[in-house]
């Protein structure tokens, strides 16, 4: 069996969590292959070593002294190493990281050097070998990853490794110059070494015992999920849940290898499985709740609007000639509405009326802002009828009104727009009804 683990930032943010990841490790032979982030905070109100990286670069570029802010980030280093009795000097990597700030090698190159430093000090700590992912994630002259090189390379450099450290969170260009992935990143990298290797299971460590029903933020102490399906975690990572980044699911799922989402600080707990398809009956009828607010809706009104062929194209044809990508787009006979991130219209609005006039000639156009989209997704809805009736039931019963509703075909989530001072709310009255009263 191989797995592959990926640890979080707050999973390293010092010896003491180190030592805990090295007995988790250690632990399971099968684990061979692992992801490490840069250190994390170690305490409220510290900061993170991958945003020093960024004050020191920024420092480097506007012509000021940044040693001083290197010095710090080489002292988090230093007191992991010494907690940990490693003989390990990190000299050279820092000297080389001064020189390229001072060439100013770029801020892909500088938030880099948390993941790859901490790649170091973990295979120095393990007994590993280090790969340095700039070797292996390619990226394409546009900036988008090229999956296909990378999984040559990370399977021809894997193939001869036993065990490994690939640093998370970076790659390079065909040039060689370091590119990163948007933050959280380094859960892309454990997905694609996991894809390169063929594992039989992805872990990824955090400092939550798995996937929450809902925000932690809005609802105290959510039940945990127990498996999650790849169709179920895009849904909700797109409306906002944040535990894996929303992109690391691709690679994985291609292959139908599953992902475990575990807690270091609690080894034991099961955590969430997220896999392809289960047949395992979810504990609840709704696997989860996630939402966003910053959304405006365009509702677009003519007559005989059903009977205008191309309306729809037209419309959304305006939209893209804008650069702006649309959320929703509910209809009636009459209507046709196009939610939008509202800090995106914003910029364009009158743009994108005037273009609507010209394009569609409609009877009146009107603008809704401050609104809240939820998604409520569960691959149990299918098999329970009356669940859209009992979220509407509990958003009527909290004062919330509703302003759009969406649900595909494949029963697998309703959509609700709502005011965003009702978000929390109704997040609250969705969770309660399905989970704590389960009516």
């Amino acid at each position: 069996m191989k797995k592959i683990v990926k640890f979080g930032g707050s999973s390293l943010a010092n010896a003491e969590q180190f030592q805990k990841v090295g007995e988790i490790i250690r632990s399971d032979e099968s684990r061979r292959y692992v992801v490490p982030s840069a250190p994390g905070k170690r305490f409220d109100g510290d900061t993170k070593v991958t945003d020093l990286l960024y004050k020191c670069y920024n420092t480097a570029v506007e012509g000021e002294d940044f040693i001083p802010i290197l010095q710090e980030i080489k002292g988090r280093y230093y007191e992991i190493i010494r907690g940990l009795n490693l003989d390990l000097s990190l000299e050279d990597e820092f000297a080389q990281i001064e020189a390229d700030f001072k060439a100013q090698a770029g801020t892909d190159y500088a938030a880099s050097r948390g993941e790859f430093l901490n790649g170091k000090v973990m295979a120095a700590y393990l007994g590993y070998e280090f790969v340095d992912a700039a070797d292996v994630i390619r990226f394409d002259k546009n900036g988008n990853l090229d999956a296909e090189k990378t999984d040559r390379l990370l399977s021809k450099k894997l193939a001869k490794c036993e065990h490994a450290v690939i640093p998370g969170f970076y790659g390079a260009g065909e040039d060689g110059k370091v590119k990163t992935f948007s933050r959280g990143g380094s859960d892309v990298t454990g997905s694609l070494v996991a894809k390169a290797i063929k594992a039989d299971l992805y872990e990824n460590w955090t400092d939550v015992s798995g996937f929450l029903v809902t925000d932690p933020r809005i609802v105290k102490n959510p039940e945990v999920i127990e498996s999650i399906t790849y169709r179920e975690l895009r849904e909700l990572s797109y409306m906002g849940a944040t535990v894996l980044h929303e992109d690391a699911i691709f690679p994985v799922r291609k292959e139908g290898i599953p992902i475990n989402i575990k807690n270091t600080n609690r080894p034991e707990d099961k955590g969430t499985f997220i896999v392809e398809s289960t047949c395992k009956k979810p504990k609840f009828t709704i696997t989860g709740i996630a939402g966003k607010k910053g959304f405006c809706s365009i509702n677009i009104e003519k007559s005989m609007m059903n009977s205008e062929v191309g309306f729809g194209r037209k419309v959304l044809q305006v939209f893209e000639d804008q650069g702006i990508s649309f959320e929703h787009v509910p209809s009636g006979i009459d209507t046709m509405t196009v939610y939008v991130h509202q800090d995106e219209f914003e910029e364009k609005e009158q743009n994108i009326i005037s273009g609507l006039h010209r394009a569609v000639a409609p009877d009146a156009i009107d603008l809704e802002a401050d609104l809240a989209l939820i998604a409520v997704v569960g691959r149990g809805m299918r098999r329970n009828r009356g669940t859209a009736g009992r979220i509407f039931s509990a958003l009527a019963h909290n004062h919330v009104n509703v302003k759009m509703i969406d649900q595909g075909s494949s029963e697998l989530n309703i959509i609700i727009g709502v005011e965003n001072r009702d978000f929390e709310t109704a997040v609250k009255a969705i969770y309660d009804i399905f989970v704590i009263t389960q009516i």
